[in-house]
């Protein structure tokens, strides 16, 4: 397991499988077998889409190593991160009341600041971890860019609300 992969590898090894388990080629088979080609093939299809979204390898990762809640559970963010955002949300409600191009250009640009910190930051981990050399310090930090990005991606979501037509 790792967080980056071989997205190339992913799609050969995705094709290779369909052709191999997809249930229009075992229209001759007993039942049984034509559900287990359903269910491999339906496995292919959920694995392939895990694995070619970085953001789903990230999370299922997470949840396999037990440190991902539920959705409700937005983990605990550094007091320094929510502290940037509130401003950025305070930015973001003045703009539902009095709209201004440069105020919404400035807080796109602060998120997107932000992101790419975020992102730099824990890119050498990502690049790097796996399930054999990675730590249980590398998977907290991992687990920390994870909540903080889904919080920016949801103030970025809310931005865009606002974006000029």
């Amino acid at each position: 397991m790792a967080f980056r992969v071989d997205e190339d590898a992913v799609r050969r090894h995705y094709l290779q499988n369909s052709r191999k388990f997809h249930p229009d080629f075992h229209t001759l088979a007993d039942d049984d077998a034509q559900a287990q080609a359903l269910e491999l093939a339906t496995r292919n299809n959920e694995a392939f889409k895990v694995l070619s979204d970085p953001d789903a390898r990230i999370r299922y990762i997470l949840q396999e190593k037990g440190l991902l809640g539920t959705e409700a559970e937005s983990g605990t963010l550094p007091q320094d991160f929510l502290m940037d955002m509130m401003d950025i949300n305070e930015a973001i409600m003045e703009l539902e009341f009095d709209f201004q191009q440069e105020a919404y250009e400035s807080a796109l640009k602060s998120l997107e600041n932000l992101e790419k910190t975020l992102e730099s930051g824990i890119k050498p981990i990502l690049d790097s971890w796996t399930e054999e050399t990675g730590t249980e310090q590398d998977l907290s930090r991992v687990r920390d860019f994870f909540y903080k990005n889904r919080y920016l991606l949801r103030t970025k979501e809310n931005l865009s609300k606002f974006a000029p037509a």
